[in-house]
């Protein structure tokens, strides 16, 4: 290969390049970005950088060793010709490739029906979301809204709070993050929330809008009450950046379909990593799915470089154990493995307050996943059991018991259950 083309600017294109001259490709590499600067720190856009701690300068991550890339950042990629390996790009330009990477990621996905475009009505994916943010919270005191009862939904109301504003969470579910945690979790999760002064309307809809006044905009709910805010940041998850990809002959439902080495299906010598991907993770046995967490952007970025320039018959399947952290409220919440998969629950370890734990979730008797709360030591153990032992012997039904007083592996809880 001459030249490998990059199309998305964000870490898992950067850490993609890096791995491509870590093994030693000598050609020309081209990243193609629709934002106009070098890949930045994103889960810190709704915790240092809208408090104001941190700058754009503090999130901008440097490659760490020296690319030789062209960066054609500012750049969207409209259009693939995998028949004749070009990428086309504004103004008529067509950048031929020998190699692909798609990296494009995902953006902020928008509420159905809601006033997207309203200057009050924000979403919160890119730097320039959280700088419109920024403006929108600085120059009005009244209360803040966040739609979505998701980790981002969770994190930017937290930080709101710190900031002593007024904010009010809405969410269609019971819970917060219990897609992730479950419901026990996700109802501790509403606790931790509702201890700290957010105001909570959960497993609502949203009925009506009112945009009259230019410095408030008024949601009806589902309950007949009305939120009045000065800001609404809507929060209700992501959709992956393929519409690129829709004459390109590849399948694009939900991201990018992948086999288990990176490779596109249907497609010759392209790739793709992070947000964007959905593939096999063998290690799971699942159908499959999208990633979005920030170390498989740079463990899949790394991993498809390498497949890439291996090629299909020699490539290896990618079998990450996904990790993922947050912190709200002071809390820090940490996991390992795919949690939503687990169709039942067994607390590890637990205090006598709640405040700390470790859970365990199971398929089949094995554990695809843990969570941890304020449990950073313990979580590192058991991740370090999930990655050594993809699965357990199956030790029969498993029965809800009283968090063990000791710290255990994932066998000896296996075997007391």
């Amino acid at each position: 290969m001459n030249r490998i083309v990059i199309v998305g600017g964000g870490l898992a294109g950067m850490r993609a390049a890096e791995r491509l001259r870590e093994i030693a490709f000598s050609g020309e590499i081209v990243i193609v970005g629709d934002e106009n600067q070098l890949p930045y720190h994103r889960p810190a856009l709704t915790k240092g950088f809208l408090d104001g701690h941190m700058n754009a300068a503090d999130l901008t991550i440097e490659p760490l060793l020296e690319l030789d890339a062209v960066w054609r950042n500012g750049t969207t990629a409209s259009k693939l010709d995998p028949k004749r390996r070009v990428v086309s790009l504004p103004g008529g330009e067509e950048l031929a490739y020998d190699g692909l990477i798609i990296a494009t990621g995902v953006e902020a996905r928008r509420l159905p029906g809601g006033p997207h475009g309203h200057p009050r009505v924000v979403v919160i994916r890119t730097i320039t979301d959280a700088q419109r943010v920024q403006r929108r919270i600085a120059g009005s005191h009244k209360p803040v809204v966040v739609i979505g009862s998701g980790f981002i939904g969770g994190e930017v109301a937290s930080t709101l709070k710190a900031m002593d504003r007024d904010v009010t969470i809405v969410g269609r579910s019971q819970g917060l993050m219990g897609n992730v945690l479950g419901p026990e979790l996700g109802q501790q999760m509403a606790d931790l929330h509702w201890r700290n002064d957010v105001h909570l309307e959960l497993g609502v809809q949203i009925e009506d809008w009112d945009l009259h006044d230019p410095d408030t905009v008024g949601i009806r709910l589902s309950t007949g009450k009305i939120l009045e805010a000065g800001c609404v940041i809507v929060a209700v998850g992501s959709v992956p950046v393929v519409g690129w990809l829709r004459d390109a002959g590849v399948q694009v439902d939900d991201g990018l379909l992948c086999e288990p080495t990176c490779h596109v299906i249907g497609l010759d010598d392209v790739v793709a990593a992070g947000d964007v991907a959905q593939w096999t993770n063998r290690r799971f046995a699942e159908r499959p799915r999208r990633v979005e967490h920030w170390t498989n952007a740079i463990e899949m970025g790394r991993a498809a470089a390498e497949n890439l320039l291996a090629g299909r018959a020699s490539a290896r399947p990618f079998e990450p154990l996904p990790r993922f952290w947050s912190e709200q409220h002071g809390v820090r919440i940490q996991a390992a493995g795919i949690p939503p998969l687990g169709t039942e629950r067994v607390v590890l370890e637990q205090d006598p307050t709640g405040a700390r734990s470790v859970t365990a979730y199971l398929r089949d008797h094995r554990p695809v996943g843990i969570v941890g709360l304020n449990s950073s030591p313990a979580v590192l153990t058991y991740t370090e059991e999930l990655l050594e032992r993809r699965g357990l012997p199956d030790p029969g039904a498993w029965s809800r018991k009283p968090a063990p007083a000791r710290r255990v592996s994932f066998l000896e809880a296996v075997r007391s259950a």
